[in-house]
């Protein structure tokens, strides 16, 4: 029995997507491919600390990701095993940490006061779930062009949802390079979590660049990307109110509603150039 109560079996990964039957508008029986989602429980020393519905795709990723995005440790160095478990009922991330990292963990558990939903898992108290991050420090700018350039090429980039028309991206874009890291998942947390593991396993700094979102922007998206460190976040839909709030507070330029060479600045505009 795994730590979360999942019968751990040998199997493999879950598929990323399965073709279904379905019925068109003209009552013609077709097939069509959907996107796959299954519960991921996140275990940290035998301990689980949450369980979200995700697809099953880059989840060492999520595992670092979510971890770092929630404050559970603070680099990657500090988790020193990392496993990926299928199970009959979902998949473990079984993260092991370091010894102080570990008592860190165990500490913060004990003050949990009860669970939360969407984003906002393993958090302690109400004011966690506003909290304002360090302000950051910006490193780059971008010009209105690269604006656009980005989310074409995050759109380019998402081969899961061209077929399934089901899934969120988040994106990491370099005005040097263009967009260098891209995860996919149904869930937009998860998405960029995977981006957040992706970058710290590829050790790129989040100050170095932008990220790009398809979804819309809420406040926990803000703050898991000042914990990225990223000054400049992108999305083709709009922001919610704290988000703007947290944003301003963060330091972070918020642009939203990006769509081809359109967009609108909702907080720091003197980080994009014409």
């Amino acid at each position: 029995m795994g730590a979360s109560g999942v019968d751990a079996v040998d199997s493999p990964l879950p598929p990323i997507s399965i073709a279904v039957q379905r019925l068109d508008h003209d009552g013609q029986h077709n097939q069509r491919v959907v996107a796959e989602e299954c519960p991921v429980a996140l275990v940290y020393d035998g301990t689980t600390a949450a369980v979200m519905m995700a697809t099953p795709s880059n989840l060492d990723d999520l595992a670092r990701g979510f971890s770092l995005t929630e404050g559970f440790i603070q680099n990657v160095a500090e988790i020193r095993d990392l496993e990926v478990v299928p199970g009959l009922d979902g998949i473990e991330l079984r993260i092991w940490l370091t010894r102080n990292s570990g008592r860190r963990f165990k500490a913060r558990q004990r003050r949990m006061t009860g669970s939360t939903g969407c984003g906002l898992c393993g958090i302690e108290s109400l004011s966690e779930a506003v909290r304002t991050c360090a302000r950051l420090t910006r490193r780059i700018s971008l010009a209105s062009n690269h604006i656009g350039q980005a989310v074409d090429a995050l759109t380019s980039a998402q081969s899961l949802n061209r077929i399934t028309r089901a899934t969120h991206a988040a994106g990491f874009y370099l005005p040097e390079e263009g967009l260098v890291i891209a995860r996919e998942d149904v869930g937009r947390h998860n998405a960029l979590d995977k981006l957040a593991g992706a970058l710290a396993h590829e050790r790129i700094a989040g100050a170095a660049g932008a990220i790009i979102l398809t979804s819309r922007i809420s406040v926990e998206m803000v703050q898991k990307a000042a914990v990225i460190g990223s000054s400049l976040l992108v999305a083709i839909s709009a922001p919610t109110g704290l988000a703007i709030r947290t944003a301003e507070a963060c330091g972070i330029t918020l642009i939203g509603i990006a769509r081809g060479s359109t967009f609108e600045i909702f907080s720091h505009p003197d980080a994009i150039r014409n």
